[in-house]
């Protein structure tokens, strides 16, 4: 049974991202120094995934990828880094504050095979079969509409493209207390 409406989840997300401060700790656990090295220190600084999913994609130069929930953009400079000059990257997350951080950190790293655009997982503004890869990081756990988010990253995949996704996984419940504290749902 759900506990907050999708409005109220977006909300206490986009909030609790807005006034994200970070370290370089998760960063320094999943990635590797020499990505560490040529990035912003700002975007290493708000790495808030879970894993490491660029590594996981096979990414291939010339390809085009979808990063669901790039929130300060670590990864979706990673893959742009990846993909090269004929490659494409676009940047997808539903909060503004966090969308403003990454075009900051994209600037800076002078990448120009980046878009950034604002948007839910769960309605995808692209046409079907926009892309060659989709990666996201620890951000699937947060939709209240895990199937929806899944059908929308298979519309815009591409016959015979790749997910790499790298999330939570919950192997007991949750005591009911932590699953009704709005703190909990963005962590």
């Amino acid at each position: 049974m759900p506990y907050f409406s999708d409005a109220d989840a977006r909300t206490i997300i986009s909030t609790t991202y807005e006034k994200a401060q970070g370290s370089r700790a998760v960063a320094a656990m999943l990635y590797a120094p020499e990505e560490l090295a040529v990035l912003p220190p700002g975007a290493v600084a708000l790495a808030f995934g879970v894993n490491h999913p660029v590594r996981h994609a096979g990414l291939v130069r010339g390809e085009r990828v979808l990063d669901i929930g790039c929130g300060a953009g670590i990864d979706t400079l990673l893959a742009a880094r990846v993909v090269g000059s004929h490659g494409r990257v676009v940047g997808l997350d539903m909060t503004p504050a966090m969308l403003d951080r990454a075009r900051g950190h994209v600037a800076e790293a002078g990448a120009d095979n980046i878009e950034l655009r604002e948007g839910l997982m769960e309605a995808l503004p692209f046409p079907d079969e926009s892309f060659d890869v989709i990666v996201s990081n620890g951000v699937l756990n947060l939709s209240t509409r895990k199937s929806r988010a899944l059908a929308e990253m298979l519309r815009v995949l591409r016959p015979g493209g790749r997910v790499a996704l790298g999330d939570l996984v919950l192997t007991d419940t949750l005591p009911e207390a932590l699953m009704k504290d709005p703190t909990a749902l963005a962590v």
